[in-house]
């Protein structure tokens, strides 16, 4: 330890010296708050810590609700009455241009099949596809108005998540992690529920821990009645023989380990999990315990909702247990098993639509009567929108210029509706809001700062929103 301290302090010193001037304090700052962390993780990198900003932690957990492949703003929560209008005709041009991923220059505008009503106290405008969803409009706060910098699936998922276009770098689910710890000892930190469809063009990095220590990963649930296998004690052994056996390996570990071993530490740390969640965690997974009413509230059951219903009560589950990120995937597989409606908007929609609307309708529900949506940041969205031109005769383009996502709980102010894309819903012209400025929000609401919460790699001060992102001032 004291060649390790010895050490970083040459270190700083060089660098002090190299450097110089306000770059040397800057410079040597950094090292110290990297290095005061190190120390303050190195006991249980997972335990709870206070948010750096105390004032402003409004949530002390995200639930991210992936739409993967692209909803349609369109056709959920940003109604177009000229798109109707120009329904079959070219793009006007004082509208400007618009890349596109596969759409060609002679396609015509395709105006959204959907009926819109107002809802709520607040009146805001959502389509017959999410009825459910609706009826909790004065809960959420709809950004009408967010780009990204990318238009095809794998980049724009990876800047959704990471805050980059390439993969390696970590998820906000990771700094997360790495910003609180973990309320819960005996499940994971960070979990995500892939769709049972099957993967996403991003794949796993998108959801990776990057550069941060490998103690700060994702648990992947599996889809399905059993998302943990292996979750009760192998038949015939007790308690105390697999607390042996844990101790036996962990000893042959680290016999062999290297001091500061991250990769180490992790699998020494997941096999503490795994014994914890076989022993405290069963009943998490059953969810026979809950209520019919419940249940039926949830969709649980119901061939269409039965599925995305299970996980979304999961979720609740593990919110209540102290887990601190849960990201619930909808859609996976090939394009049209997502919410990527190349070929037909109407028949892609409905489906998924009818797969998700009520269980999300039933989570905010269940989350605001048990008391835990005040502390629980509900975060909807998917990599990118829908194109206001056609792509063949009835389907809709990648569209990354401006598409809605929405937030409820944690502090955030519901019913209202925050910029706006132009009238043919082509970009964001009022108030826009890029994806990192979405990040910035939600570590806002944890009491994160997105400045202090960095870490040093490569010699580079990282941080979720790569540069500089703002608060969603008027929904926090």
């Amino acid at each position: 330890m004291a060649e390790h301290v010895r050490i970083t302090r040459n270190r700083r010193e060089f660098l002090t010296h190299a450097f110089g001037g306000f770059g040397a304090l800057a410079f040597a700052d950094l090292l110290m708050r990297n290095e005061a962390r190190a120390a303050t993780l190195s006991g249980n990198p997972l335990a709870p810590r206070p948010p750096e900003m105390p004032d402003k932690a409004k949530a002390k957990a995200v639930v991210f609700l992936f739409m993967a492949g692209g909803p349609s703003h369109l056709d959920t929560f940003d109604p177009k009455p000229l798109l109707t209008k120009l329904n079959g005709q070219k793009r006007p041009a004082e509208f400007g241009e618009a890349k596109y991923q596969f759409v060609t220059g002679n396609a015509k505008l395709l105006a959204s099949k959907r009926t819109f009503k107002k809802y709520g106290k607040s009146g805001i405008e959502v389509s017959d596809l999410l009825p459910h969803t609706a009826s909790m409009i004065d809960d959420i706060a709809v950004i009408r108005s967010v780009h990204g910098d990318m238009v095809v699936h794998s980049a724009a998922q990876y800047q959704l998540f990471t805050g980059r276009i390439i993969p390696g770098f970590p998820s906000m689910g990771a700094w997360t992690l790495y910003g609180l710890g973990s309320e819960s000892e005996s499940l994971p930190g960070y979990v995500v529920m892939p769709d049972p469809h099957g993967a996403l063009e991003a794949g796993q990095p998108m959801y990776s821990n990057g550069f941060l220590p490998a103690i700060y990963q994702p648990t992947m649930f599996r889809p399905g009645a059993k998302p943990v296998l292996n979750l009760d004690l192998p038949q015939g052994t007790t308690r105390d023989q697999r607390i042996k056996t844990l101790d036996l390996i962990k000893q042959l570990d680290r016999a062999d380990m290297n001091p500061g071993d991250a990769e180490l530490e992790a699998r020494l740390n997941a096999y503490d999990l795994a014994f914890r969640m076989q022993t405290e965690a069963p009943e998490i997974f059953n969810l026979s315990t809950e209520s019919q009413q419940t249940l039926e509230m949830y969709g649980i059951g119901k061939p269409q909702t039965d599925d995305f219903g299970r996980r979304l009560l999961l979720t609740r589950r593990l919110i209540e247990k102290g887990v601190r990120f849960v990201c619930p995937v909808s859609g996976g597989g090939p394009g049209n098993m997502q919410w990527d409606a190349h070929d037909d908007i109407e028949e892609n929609h409905i489906r998924m639509a009818s797969q998700t609307d009520q269980p999300i309708a039933a989570l905010l529900k269940d989350l605001k009567q048990r008391g835990l949506l005040d502390s629980t940041l509900v975060v909807w969205g998917g990599e990118f929108g829908r194109s206001p031109e056609s792509q063949g005769s009835k389907g809709r383009d990648h569209h990354n210029l401006g598409f809605t996502m929405w937030m409820a709980g944690g502090g955030v102010k519901g019913g209202q509706v925050i910029g706006a894309t132009d009238a043919i819903g082509l970009k964001a012209i009022e108030s826009p809001y890029h994806i990192r400025d979405v990040h910035t929000t939600i570590l806002n609401q944890l009491g994160l700062n997105q400045d202090v919460l960095s870490y040093l790699h490569q010699g580079r001060k990282e941080r979720l929103t790569e540069i500089r992102g703002e608060v969603i001032k008027q929904i926090v």
